[in-house]
């Protein structure tokens, strides 16, 4: 114990009160080397009487501030969408699903090209949210350096963790070929061709050698950012998410469904949490929104669409549900348009009718609680418990 205490204390060098050089906090210039200025925790350099952090140190990228002081808070947009997260927690085996494998095993109970869809659903979306948990744990989360920040994206993190549970959930429930299924990506192009279109954007931010200060480095993260936020997360997901919440509203498959509408409600937010990131991003470095990222980022919204419309067209060669192919090509461009006005872009596609005014309903947080009125009570977290009754 002598020995560890003596070790500990030559180590810190509290006797002399030597510590390592302090960090600038006055300069705001961006970090050519963030390594060198407090790293990726904010403690690879301890400086004993520092200054306390004030709320203009604080930057999306590029940060020197130390990053594990939470507050002051500069971007409360951030704050209260993890509070919004915590708020809307919820658990897969909560959502029963009996009669879903009811339905599922009676041999008349669905449609052939109705079992497609939930099975390339379930392909896609098991593969799609393990790509996007491990792009935040192993990616995003290194180069985002703002606290408040960084406490979303773990929530989000656990939320990309339980919606493959869900899925998950589902295919156990329905007694799926599980290897089937969650090797779909390797085997069905429609499934394929979505996956393979955002591994390199992901690839990028997850290289060991990458570092964001450089305006070169700082629009490369600008740029993959949007890819995975606006397209793979905002863009990719809805032909599948439709044609399911579509069964959900004829009564078929309702617990699935509903595991479905209570993923939509986490992806809206953080396509919303991705688009303010993003944007913030502009707003502190407007030189890396150049003429010629903006037309690159509009080409990948425009692949977005046309891949997303290849899907609906693969997962539903003959009308069904009352959906067609062609009712998704305008549902992808309406969306499309959406996403180009929220990052400060023309829309691509004017004038475009939205042929699903349901599907808003269930982005709207305030609206779409028990929309199948299969779940007879509300998720309560935390001190919203009451333990009277």
């Amino acid at each position: 114990m002598m020995t560890l205490y003596a070790n500990k204390r030559n180590l810190l060098n509290w006797d002399d009160h030597v510590l390592p050089e302090s960090i600038d906090h006055t300069s705001k210039e961006p970090l050519s080397n963030p390594e060198n200025h407090g790293g990726l925790t904010g403690l690879e350099n301890l400086s004993l009487g520092a200054a306390r952090i004030q709320v203009d140190d604080k930057r999306i990228i590029n940060c020197r501030a130390d990053l594990n002081q939470l507050v002051p808070f500069k971007y409360t947009w951030a704050w209260q969408k993890y509070l919004a997260g915590c708020a809307n927690h919820w658990m897969p085996n909560e959502i029963n699903m009996a009669a879903d494998i009811a339905l599922w095993k009676d041999p008349h109970g669905l449609s052939e090209d109705e079992r497609i869809i939930v099975k390339r659903s379930l392909g896609f979306f098991s593969t799609a949210d393990s790509l996007v948990a491990n792009n935040l744990v192993l990616a995003v989360y290194r180069h985002i350096t703002n606290p408040e920040c960084r406490q979303y994206l773990l929530r989000q993190a656990f939320e990309e963790a339980l919606h493959t549970h869900a899925y998950q959930h589902v295919i156990e429930s329905l007694s799926l070929d599980e290897a089937e299924v969650f090797n779909m990506y390797r085997e069905v192009p429609a499934v394929a061709r979505k996956a393979a279109w955002v591994i390199p954007y992901t690839q990028s931010l997850a290289d060991p050698h990458f570092k964001t200060g450089t305006p070169e480095n700082d629009q490369r993260l600008l740029r993959d950012l949007i890819a995975f936020y606006v397209i793979f997360e905002a863009i990719f997901f809805y032909v599948g998410f439709t044609q399911i919440l579509a069964m959900g509203r004829r009564g078929k498959m309702t617990g699935t469904s509903e595991q479905f509408q209570y993923i939509l409600r986490d992806e809206s937010m953080h396509a919303n949490f991705g688009i303010d990131v993003i944007n913030q991003i502009k707003i502190e470095n407007p030189h890396l929104w150049t003429t010629d990222l903006q037309q690159e980022v509009i080409h990948m919204i425009q692949e977005g669409v046309d891949l997303e419309y290849q899907y609906a067209k693969d997962t539903m060669p003959r009308g069904i549900l009352g959906l067609n192919a062609e009712m998704f090509k305008d549902y992808l461009k309406y969306i499309a348009n959406r996403r180009c006005a929220q990052i400060g872009l023309p829309e691509q596609y004017p004038g475009t009718p939205n042929p699903f005014p349901w599907m808003s309903e269930m982005m709207d947080l305030k609206k779409e609680k028990n929309f199948f009125e299969t779940r007879v009570i509300e998720y309560q977290t935390g001190g919203t418990l009451r333990w009277d009754s």
